[in-house]
């Protein structure tokens, strides 16, 4: 039997194919099911009725009630406004309107009773509502709606064509008087009892017409919940599959490759959390079962020598390996610290790129197929089909974020065994994110720096004080130091007035003239070849200052630049700063940042520069940058294989209801592993709805 929930949302009273088009486009609400979970972001208190003689300026949203008692059409065709006056016993008036003048005048009448909300303003001397939304007292005093209004995210095209937040309420008013014998329970009934939640039914009609505070808590924290739960559920079950079905190549030994190493080529001493890390994957690989393993540590803590031991403990056991990362210049950089770290090693590894020339590519082929290549470095190039293995035992990937899962699924094909996998990341995931995307791996973090690495020194100026950091600099470079300065952009924007790049080249170039002080230029819009010129005659020190955008926000590892300036910095979010901080701090002597910024801040700019200023410790900053700006703009999470989109629950501010979550999954599962007992059948039908569609990612990273 069809679902009613999933009827096309053109077929809603009050819709029809036009404004269906614009539901779809821009919200992305297709069924009436997506209507009713397009959820409201606040609510409005309109239990209250103001008297006009009440009202002034300084006031949020008001409401009042009374009578019209004239109408206007003012101005030239082009430009027409209409003004009505409305009056109550206290006062009068305006209410305004600029777009839908006709319309909006011919649904008006004189001296009938309407309910009138809006935002007042003082225009001179007469106080007006601007577009206020406007209903017949009669009607309102139907409405199924509490004093709670809820306000629901709507944008300008939909606004246009008179789909504003108070037309999507009545849209969904229809929608729940005609469906809500349709809306089926998703939980356990034990389960629900259990958490003393509302019945899904509900929990949705109180989420959008909620009778008091109170129940619209325990609403949204049933959606919250039920969100997080799944996505647990989801990532916790394949967790389990995988390790019952997918047996893990066995690397029995520690040989010569690695105690080799570790004896004569290790450059400095390991760290405690490096070598927890490496005791970690080496009791994984050893085990029987596939490694599955997220490694997370700040830029500069030492990640590509684990990779790199890791890698050997692969030889070691006669299987190859693999490290693919995002960009040319990491993979390059990669390269670059295994030929400085192996030295005159009898291990036999290339880099393939994008930039390989075909000789040397068919030569790595054919390399990799006899087993004679046993470490292959690369970007996208390694996931393409002539890349093939004789024997791949380990796939390590660097900032795997930056791949989508069916990239990384095409690595994992290239053996007939599924190899272990290592994902690496120099971006600091908070807790509740990690749990999230990244449930399903085991997590290991490097939380310490190599020794005599310092802490970078973080300062804030604003434009006012340009000429004392200019002075710091020419300090820094007479010390023979070399110094970043970073732009948000590459030309000027006219609707940003934040600091360009070109702008900021000549600025530099003025203030630090040659022949005493030379500049170097770098932008993604520059040729690879030009870019490679720049970098090179900045890391052989033929230039002091590189001025730049955030293409050196990775793979740059030059150790004798020591200062970081980054123009505009509201500009940046949070995680963006401190990679690029993490680009000095690289050698042994003190490294500094300077976050330059207008005078002017708005709150979130003001918390995010105090953030930076106050910790260099990567996790706390992630999770200040969590609650600021949400986790879609993190980790691309539209690429990380779940399937169940967050309407609701919010990880930066939900983080204890997710940890419930979690816990209440495990709880099952140690019970019910396959969920194949009958009370759980409603779990496994949910999950089966939710992953229609979607290859079981869980099964490699």
């Amino acid at each position: 039997m069809a679902d009613p929930l999933q009827t096309d949302i053109k077929f809603l009273t009050g819709v029809g194919p036009k404004r269906a088009d614009l539901l779809n486009r821009e919200l992305n609400i297709h069924t009436f099911e997506d209507l009713l979970y397009h959820f409201p972001y606040r609510y409005i208190d309109r239990s209250r009725f103001y008297k006009i003689s009440e009202i002034n300026s300084q006031l949020p949203y008001i409401q009042i009630r009374g009578r019209i008692i004239s109408l206007e059409v003012t101005g030239p065709r082009y430009k027409k406004r209409l003004v009505a006056k409305f009056s109550d016993d206290t006062g009068t008036i305006e209410l305004v309107w600029f777009q839908g003048v006709s319309w909006i005048r011919e649904t008006l009448k004189k001296d009938r009773e309407y309910v009138a909300f809006g935002k007042p303003n003082l225009h001179g001397r007469q106080l007006n509502l601007v577009h206020p939304e406007l209903e017949e007292a009669e009607k309102y005093e139907k409405q199924l709606s509490s004093g709670l209004q809820a306000m629901y995210s709507t944008t300008e095209k939909l606004k246009k064509n008179y789909l504003t937040s108070r037309t999507i309420q009545k849209l969904i008013t229809t929608l729940y008087q005609t469906q809500k014998p349709a809306v089926k329970e998703t939980l356990p009934g034990y389960l629900v009892e259990k958490l003393n939640f509302p019945s899904l039914s509900k929990a949705l009609f109180a989420v959008h017409f909620p009778s008091d505070l109170k129940e619209l808590e325990r609403a949204r924290l049933r959606l919250k919940f039920e969100e997080l739960f799944f996505i647990q559920l989801n990532i916790l079950k394949q967790k389990v599959n995988r390790e019952k079905y997918f047996q893990g190549l066995v690397f029995s030994k520690v040989g010569d490759y690695l105690n080799s190493f570790y004896r004569d080529r290790l450059p400095f001493e390991l760290t405690a959390a490096q070598k927890r890390v490496i005791r970690e994957i080496r009791k994984d690989v050893g085990s029987g079962r596939q490694l599955n393993r997220l490694l997370q540590g700040d830029v500069g803590s030492g990640k590509t020598l684990v990779a790199l031991m890791s890698m050997l403990i692969a030889l070691d056991n006669s299987y190859q390996a693999c490290l693919m990362a995002p960009t040319e210049i990491l993979a390059t950089q990669h390269f670059a610290t295994l030929q400085k770290m192996l030295g005159d090693m009898p291990v036999k590894y290339s880099l393939l790129t994008g930039s390989t020339k075909k000789a040397e590519r068919e030569q790595i082929h054919k390399s990799l197929l006899d087993g004679s290549l046993q470490i292959l470095t690369g970007t996208h190039a390694l996931l393409e089909e002539t890349v093939q293995f004789q024997n791949l035992g380990l796939v390590i990937i660097d900032e795997q974020h930056r791949f989508g899962v069916a990239q990384r699924a095409r690595l994992w094909k290239k053996n007939i065994q599924p190899p272990h996998v290592l994902v690496m990341t120099a971006t600091p995931i908070p807790r509740t994110l990690a749990m999230t995307l990244y449930g399903d791996l085991d997590v290991s973090v490097i939380d310490e720096l190599p020794p005599g690495r310092k802490p970078v020194k973080t300062v804030h100026y604003t434009d006012s004080k340009r000429l004392r950091v200019h002075g710091f600099m020419r300090k820094q470079i007479a010390e023979g130091r070399q110094i970043y300065i970073v732009y948000p952009l590459i030309r000027e924007s006219e609707k940003m007035d934040y600091k360009d790049l070109e702008d900021g080249y000549f600025s530099i170039k003025q203030a630090f003239p040659s022949p005493d002080y030379s500049v170097s230029i770098v932008h993604g819009r520059l040729k690879a070849e030009e870019k490679e010129i720049e970098m090179k005659r900045f890391l052989e020190r033929k230039t002091q200052i590189m001025v730049a955008t955030t293409v050196i926000e990775v793979g740059v590892d030059i150790p004798n630049a020591s200062v970081m300036v980054i123009e505009s910095a509201e500009r940046f979010g949070l995680s963006q700063l401190h990679q690029l901080r993490g680009r000095v701090g690289r050698g042994a002597d003190q490294s500094y940042c300077i976050l330059m910024t207008s005078n002017r801040l708005n709150d979130d700019a003001r918390q995010r520069i105090s953030t930076m200023v106050s910790t260099t410790d990567g996790f706390e900053i992630a999770e200040a940058d969590l609650k600021l700006r949400g986790p879609g703009d993190l980790e691309g999470t539209q690429q990380s294989g779940v399937p169940f989109e967050l309407k609701i629950a919010h990880l930066g501010k939900d983080s204890q209801i997710l940890h419930y979550a979690r816990k209440t999954v495990i709880e099952i599962l140690e019970e019910d592993p396959l969920l194949d007992h009958p009370k759980n059948a409603i779990l496994d039908e949910q999950l089966k709805k939710g992953s229609k569609g979607t290859f079981n990612w869980g099964v490699i990273s």
